[in-house]
């Protein structure tokens, strides 16, 4: 209905304002293209970045199918941004995961058996970024920054070499991290602890019907296993859904500063658990890696 609408409304507008809005849409695709081309690195780069003000500039259809609408902003600027005890927020943080790992048990050549983290690739269209927080700064020896709000969950799913699928809830919710220094600068760090809610929530419904507020309680199928001493002990897991909340890490590096915005950007790196099918699996330890923006404002 949307399409139908903005077809009509331009058979209205007059020859001259069509080939302005189609220069304009190509530009914004053109520079689309670029920051895609251009981001391989966790590092922003000046040349390609996308900064407030670009974004500002364009409109929705500009950035319609392009892909901007999941990526971060950077920063371009220089200075620092001291944080008073209190009276600030950080507002507009944004994370952009760039890659993910999964930690797997893998044998070498010698047959040894030892965890390390494989590079994974991902399976989700473009609707993992965190957008949108905020929360409370409070200054001092010591910033520390408590998430309040915005868009601080995203399902993700990415897939292994081997072929088997990693679904996970890439969240920072309840965030807290603290760092050293009362002021945010190319250098800074600070890190913290968030909640990780489950994958999925009790009104899910596995395959065989069974769920945690609603559905079976018991695979059907399976009835006469729960004869005898242990019965379907097996299923357990399975069969009683919980909902799992586990605590994730995250740490953050300022590599950019844009004092007379506000602005601030950098790198970082968050280790949380994936998905458990309520309780029915053992979780996987996810580390993603990516980039971040903010916007520091005096609370009003």
């Amino acid at each position: 209905m949307r399409l139908s609408l903005w077809q009509e409304r331009r058979a209205l507008v007059p020859q001259q304002q069509q080939k302005t809005t189609v220069k304009a849409t190509k530009v914004a695709a053109d520079v689309a293209a670029t920051v895609l081309a251009g981001m391989t690195a966790l590092a922003p780069m000046a040349s390609t970045a996308i900064t407030s003000d670009v974004r500002s500039q364009l409109s929705y259809e500009q950035v319609k199918g392009t892909g901007l609408a999941n990526r971060c902003n950077e920063v371009v600027g220089s200075g620092s941004i001291s944080i008073p005890s209190s009276g600030y927020s950080l507002v507009e943080l944004c994370l952009e995961p760039k890659t993910w790992q999964v930690e797997e048990e893998v044998a070498n050549k010698k047959g040894d058996v030892a965890k390390q983290f494989v590079n994974t690739k991902l399976m989700t269209r473009q609707t993992y970024t965190l957008d949108g927080i905020s929360g409370k700064l409070t200054g001092g020896n010591g910033i520390t920054f408590t998430e309040e709000d915005g868009i601080d969950y995203a399902p993700t799913t990415v897939q292994l070499p081997g072929g088997e699928r990693v679904p996970f809830l890439f969240t920072v919710k309840e965030l807290v991290a603290k760092g050293s220094g009362g002021a945010f600068k190319p250098g800074y760090e600070m890190g913290g602890t968030f909640k990780v809610p489950s994958y999925r929530t009790g009104l899910f419904l596995d395959p065989k019907g069974r769920g945690m507020t609603t559905g079976y309680d018991q695979a059907q199928a399976l009835i006469a296993s729960q004869t005898g001493v242990n019965g379907q002990e097996e299923l357990f897991n399975e069969n009683n859904k919980v909902f799992d909340v586990f605590d994730g890490t995250i740490e953050f590096a300022v590599s950019q500063v844009n004092a007379d915005e506000g602005e601030i950007g950098g790198v970082f790196v968050s280790s949380q658990a994936s998905d458990t099918d309520l309780g029915g699996k053992e979780p996987k330890k996810i580390l993603s890696k990516g980039i971040f923006y903010g916007k520091v404002v005096k609370s009003e």
